[in-house]
């Protein structure tokens, strides 16, 4: 391909973007959740399991461990295996030193176990970094408990070629959505594609823009916190204005995962895909600079409009058994040039976190960020802004809504049920 698609491969690597895909076979260079005691190196434990996330880290890691600091051993588990395993990791006896994962509440809920180490020195060096990471690295009780390194964003992802051919142009408003879903579906294409098989977290995409162009990001928040009631009439509207659109989702994408999403999106076989950046670590590399997106469309315009950015990077175990090594670490994380690095060395679109840190000069990055930075509101992704445990009640809540719209009043019932009992224990 041209050294246009090839600059684009260079943004292509966002640590967190590649942390939401699960599915991929587990590598591993250390034990499942051994820490660092034996030998005196760090155990990282890293989610970035597919393929060119994989290597990219193993690049970060080699570069850091030629710097002379403590030797970082990295341990890689398949994503899903990971999220499932990771409260496991924190409370084990001997639990591995630094983790790839969110910023936000999840990182919070860990930390209000008591679980995480304070690197609150760590950011001594990080002042250039904006208040808004601060704000999501910072525990409730005022520790700053992560490190962040890259973000991205959501979007309706599509083949410009494909949309040429069907010759529809990207919507603006919820309206002219439906009626681009019209015109491809009577091309014989289910318009929306959608991977629910092994990875149901991504109906959650849906959710989340709805209630943040419906009801707002504040709400969308308090909701996700505990401070709200899915089973609100505020909550129904978000599926009442879903169910206009359900008709033109692709049946088949209930079977299979997001990875075979992105084939048939690529392949011509779907129109539009809602889904994070990281879903080019899926894409031929003969496919990308056919690759654009749109922002989702604008439902009620005067709620501020908001986007998902989820930020990515790395805590630490409270029981870190050399905590200034692991600051060391971290810090030398933070900086621009590890953030490079890591961009430069794996697909899927960042943007580093280090606002010093140069992400890649592609038409698709600068839209993507000036899409980020042009909005009023940002939230990170279900599970980041509630937490791990609640993800599986939505799963639950949105697989079956798919399925039965019409029992849509149970379903949100059994979800604000299925909620309690998170955020009670």
């Amino acid at each position: 391909m041209a050294a246009d698609r090839r600059t684009f491969l260079k943004g292509l690597g966002v640590l967190g973007a590649a942390a939401l895909v699960p599915g991929c076979a587990t590598s591993t260079s250390g034990s499942g959740s051994s820490g660092s005691a034996a030998t005196g190196e760090l155990a990282l434990q890293s989610n970035l399991s597919s393929e060119q996330a994989k290597a990219a880290m193993e690049k970060l890691v080699e570069a850091y461990n030629k710097t002379g600091g403590s030797t970082v051993k990295l341990n890689t588990v398949a994503s899903e295996i990971f999220r499932t395993q990771l409260p496991t990791y924190l409370t084990s006896a001997n639990p591995p030193d630094v983790y790839t994962w969110y910023a936000g509440s999840v990182a919070n809920s860990y930390a209000k176990k008591d679980l995480l180490l304070d690197v609150s020195s760590v950011w001594d060096s990080m002042k250039n970094y904006p208040a808004s990471m601060q704000t999501l690295s910072t525990s409730e009780a005022g520790q700053k408990i992560f490190v962040p390194t890259s973000y991205y964003w959501w979007g309706m992802f599509y083949r410009k070629s494909n949309f040429a051919k069907w010759g529809v142009t990207p919507p603006k408003t919820w309206e002219e959505f439906l009626q681009v879903c019209k015109t491809i579906q009577s091309k014989g294409v289910p318009p929306i594609g959608i991977g629910l098989g092994d990875t149901p977290w991504v109906a959650s995409a849906w959710f989340d823009y709805l209630n943040i162009r419906i009801n707002g990001a504040p709400f969308h928040r308090q909701l996700l916190a505990g401070e709200g009631r899915f089973d609100d009439p505020k909550v129904k509207a978000v599926f009442t204005k879903w169910r206009e659109a359900l008709p033109y989702f692709d049946p088949k994408g209930k079977s299979f995962p997001f990875q075979e999403a992105t084939t048939a999106l690529l392949g011509g076989k779907t129109g539009m895909f809602l889904i994070g950046t990281f879903f080019a670590d899926s894409a031929p590399k003969d496919a990308l600079d056919d690759i654009d997106f749109f922002q989702f469309p604008i439902i009620d315009p005067a709620v501020p409009v908001a986007e998902e950015a989820p930020t990515d990077g790395y805590f630490a175990s409270k029981k870190a058994k050399d905590p200034e090594a692991v600051k060391k670490f971290l810090t030398w994380l933070a900086t621009p040039e590890a953030q490079e690095l890591y961009v430069q060395s794996s697909s899927g679109t960042a943007i580093p976190a280090n606002p010093d840190g140069k992400s890649a000069d592609t038409p698709l990055v600068k839209k993507g960020k000036a899409m980020v930075e042009s909005a009023k509101e940002l939230t990170q992704f279900f599970n980041r802004d509630s937490s791990d445990a609640l993800q599986p009640t939505a799963d639950a809540a949105l697989t079956k809504f798919l399925d039965k719209p019409d029992q849509i009043d149970q379903i949100l019932k059994d979800w604000q049920a299925a909620a309690e009992k998170v955020f009670k224990a």
